[in-house]
């Protein structure tokens, strides 16, 4: 691991290997539970999931009937994405693929996610390029990310200002693409599990392609 690379999958391998609890809890992210319904997604929609885990957040959008293909490069978090959605009495197709180089397709999905998905710089900039043409028309895309502020107050995340998001970042990558509903700058609570913990400083995000 380092900071031109960030982590890669045995580190988040161990981070998930307890079996018996989740890192960041089996709760949905609270912005995503929060902006999910004010969009009118039908259910049905195709969903995509960014770096998903260990599939709380997937497993939550196919509670409410959405169509679910959860991405990450954890082997383990992918396991433990099929067992809590086989817990919750859902079905997410959940992949073990590296973004870096995972094809989102064109003109595939309703919606698309990503909860604290944070990478190297390049390929930030690749994903974020490939996700408006990866979104049928009138999709949307919905982003929680933490902000280099968030090194301040050591309550999860990466520790590499390099790998965070800014409103600056995700407004190069879509101001052209998608009509931008939100991209604000904040800082919140985020308490998920035992690795979120406390105050931090986020930057929410939710496009529409037009």
């Amino acid at each position: 691991m380092s900071a031109s690379t960030g982590p890669g999958p045995n580190f988040w391998n161990e981070k998930y290997n307890n079996k018996e609890e989740f890192a960041y809890g089996t709760e949905p992210n609270d912005f995503l539970k929060l902006i999910i319904p004010t969009l009118n997604i039908p259910k049905g929609s195709k969903c995509l999931m960014l770096a998903d885990g260990e599939g709380r957040n997937g497993v939550y959008m196919a509670q409410l009937g959405y169509d679910v293909t959860s991405v990450d490069y954890s082997s383990v978090g992918i396991e433990k994405t099929k067992q809590l959605a086989s817990s919750k009495s859902v079905t997410v197709e959940a992949i073990v693929a590296d973004l870096a180089t995972f094809d989102l397709g064109k003109n595939q999905w309703d919606c698309v996610v990503g909860i604290f998905c944070h990478f190297p710089p390049p390929i930030r900039s690749k994903l974020l390029g490939a996700i408006p043409a990866a979104m049928k028309k009138g999709g949307y895309c919905v982003l929680e990310c933490y902000r280099p502020e968030q090194l301040e107050y050591k309550t999860g995340g990466p520790h590499v200002a390099s790998l965070m998001y800014s409103r600056e970042i995700l407004l190069e990558a879509f101001q052209s693409k998608l009509e931008i509903q939100k991209n604000e700058e904040l800082v919140r609570d985020v308490i998920e599990g035992t690795l979120h913990t406390g105050k931090a400083a986020v930057v929410q995000f939710v496009g529409r392609k037009p």
